[in-house]
């Protein structure tokens, strides 16, 4: 495809560098240093302009664009930019913003904005992190097959009984695959000997009920379900989001939010959350209302320094878990080195929603795992597919190594896959894929 991405943040340079390698990708930036950036860095074309003029878009060749992506900070400068091109040719637009009430506009009237696809970052960041709440030491959780699968990425801690165990030993799940080790940067695929090492980040793919069983066998001291008690520091849309999910799946959290009037807002919108006035970095006020009993804590400020800030005072007040919203994806791994357990950047979350739009193709849906460095597919098999009419033992060693069969499911029932399990056409198969040959084996599915 010819694709125009108009922004060269962290989230255009993100979506950029993932789609170079398959596609011709036009970036559209108003800072030249920005633009000469991805010029130098990415295989890509690089326009320094304004996005939302007619002359900027026809210098980017938008007649023959099948797809244009508007990712600046700014949701009306993407509003405009999804128009503008809607306007004067065909391509498929996708904007990002983070005002949930475009979204909300938007679902009313698909046509709205001349806008095919919308995300929303404050919204796409609070249920990824709810997604982890409820499941011990997951950093990654993601349904498929209409919520029939689940994959869930999590940390292997020194006293975790899973840790220096083999595989063999660690799978006692019938209705659980272990589809990678994610260890010091690298890919494993693991057999049943590989040794499970602190530190390690496990990936399984099974039945929802097997990942929960499996999350209480890698950290049997935390609270599982929705009894465990949560608190969001911070009214910000992420924190109110976060919250009103929460109360959604059974929770009943707490939220701390310091501005007096957005707190009394926040209390009549979310009648099942408790919501407290005062400021979350306050020693006194923190040990009176108990935090440190809190099960989890939910860093949503609109600062990434408070965000560490309050996601160490809450482990040192014995807080069993803490998630940091972090806005800027560089300080993710700093901040989950000197302490938070783990960081959410809206603008990854956002910038791998659209990635996996982008990347479909013939795949039912699709997650990334550590942005890039493996994906997770469900296919629909058919009777070309490599799979079809054969045991997975047969097909699997034609396909290039990296690649692990994680569940079936065939009329809505879930099938373990073993060795000897026959995929049949029509079949709905969840597949863990390294990226170093995604490209080569999604066209054999």
């Amino acid at each position: 495809m010819r694709v125009v991405i108009v922004g060269a943040g962290q989230v255009g340079s993100s979506i950029a560098a993932d789609l170079d390698d398959a596609h011709e990708v036009v970036v559209i930036d108003q800072d030249p240093e920005r633009v000469e950036e991805m010029n130098y860095s990415l295989d890509v074309l690089g326009i320094s302009g304004d996005g939302t003029a007619v002359s900027t878009l026809e210098e980017a060749d938008i007649a023959d664009a099948d797809m244009v992506i508007a990712s600046t900070d700014n949701d009306e400068t993407n509003i405009v930019v999804c128009s503008t091109a809607k306007a004067i040719s065909d391509a498929f637009t996708i904007a990002r913003v983070k005002n949930t009430e475009y979204l909300r506009t938007w679902q009313r009237s698909k046509k709205a904005f001349g806008i095919d696809f919308m995300v929303c970052t404050n919204l796409l960041a609070a249920e990824s992190i709810v997604r982890i709440i409820g499941l011990p030491a997951a950093r990654d959780v993601d349904p498929f097959a209409g919520g029939q699968v689940q994959m869930a990425e999590f940390q292997v801690a020194e006293n975790s009984p899973v840790s220096n165990v083999t595989i063999r030993e660690a799978d006692r799940f019938e209705a659980l695959t272990f589809a990678a080790v994610l260890r010091n940067g690298a890919v494993e695929i693991p057999r049943g000997q590989t040794v499970i090492q602190p530190g390690d980040r496990v990936v399984v793919i099974g039945t929802p009920r097997s990942v929960q069983e499996f999350a209480r066998s890698v950290a049997p001291d935390e609270s599982p379900g929705t009894a465990e008690e949560v608190v969001v520091v911070g009214g910000s849309e992420v924190g109110y989001h976060v919250a009103r999910l929460l109360e959604e799946r059974g929770f009943r959290p707490r939220l701390i939010e310091r501005d007096g009037e957005r707190a009394r807002k926040l209390a009549e919108q979310l009648p099942d959350t408790v919501v407290m006035e005062s400021d979350a970095t306050d020693m006194e006020f923190l040990e009176r209302e108990h935090i440190g009993d809190a099960d989890l804590v939910v860093a949503a400020l609109e600062s990434d320094e408070k965000n560490l800030l309050v996601s160490l005072l809450a482990a040192r007040l014995g807080v069993e878990r803490t998630v940091a919203v972090i806005d800027t994806t560089e300080y993710v791994d700093l901040f989950e080195a000197v302490g938070v357990d783990v960081g959410v950047s809206p603008r990854e979350v956002v910038a791998e929603e659209i990635t996996r739009f982008t990347r479909e193709g013939g795949a039912e849906n699709i997650a990334l795992i550590e942005s890039d460095k493996a994906e997770v597919l469900e296919i629909e098999v058919d009777d070309d597919s490599i799979l079809a009419g054969r045991e997975i033992r047969e097909s699997v060693p034609e396909l290039p190594d990296g690649i692990v069969v994680g569940a079936i499911t065939r009329n809505r029932e879930f099938i373990t896959p073993r060795g000897n399990t026959v995929v049949e056409a029509g079949d709905h198969v969840v597949l863990f894929v390294d990226a170093s040959v995604a490209g080569d084996v999604t066209p054999q599915l």
